[in-house]
């Protein structure tokens, strides 16, 4: 447990500073677009394809981080109405879900990745990016949230059975 807790500890930097170093290149690249079309009339259309290239890189690594902090998206209007051991039940049974979920996008990813990596396509945008790349994003951010939602599965368990 401590050294999957360990694991996560780093992957959650990683991707924090990840998610960090894309947001600044996503707002430098369309400042530079913008500066460069107004300063020369004609503007290089990398600089507006490269956000959107790199928005699955921001999301999908960020899964696991925003689910052991409690940001990510939810609804809680059923959880002030239960029990407090009700809670945790739903906690335990939300984290599995979440496992769940992330081996079989995992799977699915990781399918994606292989299948443009073997047909060897290239965005067609002005700089060459291989389209694998980008697909690769779903395989390490589900692989991240299936390590999260393990962590969280044993403090779930760990909580239901110690209180």
């Amino acid at each position: 447990m401590k050294l999957l807790r360990a694991v996560n500890r780093i992957l959650d930097s990683a991707t924090l500073t990840l998610a960090i170093i894309i947001i600044f290149i996503m707002v430098a690249a369309l400042f530079l677009s913008a500066t460069t079309r107004f300063i020369t009339g004609t503007g290089f259309a990398w600089f507006i394809e490269l956000p959107p290239v790199l928005v699955s890189w921001l999301v999908f690594p960020l899964l696991g981080p925003l689910l052991k902090k409690g940001q990510h998206i939810k609804v809680d209007f059923f959880t002030p109405l239960v029990s407090t051991k009700f809670k945790k039940i739903l906690f335990l049974i939300v984290n599995l879900v979440a496992f769940i979920s992330a081996c079989i996008f995992f799977k699915a990813g990781l399918d994606a990745t292989m299948m443009y990596y073997n047909l060897g396509q290239v965005m067609e945008i002005e700089i060459s990016i291989p389209i694998w790349w980008m697909f690769l994003a779903f395989p390490v951010g589900f692989f991240i949230l299936g390590l999260a939602s393990v962590e969280l599965m044993f403090d779930n368990i760990l909580d239901l059975f110690n209180r």
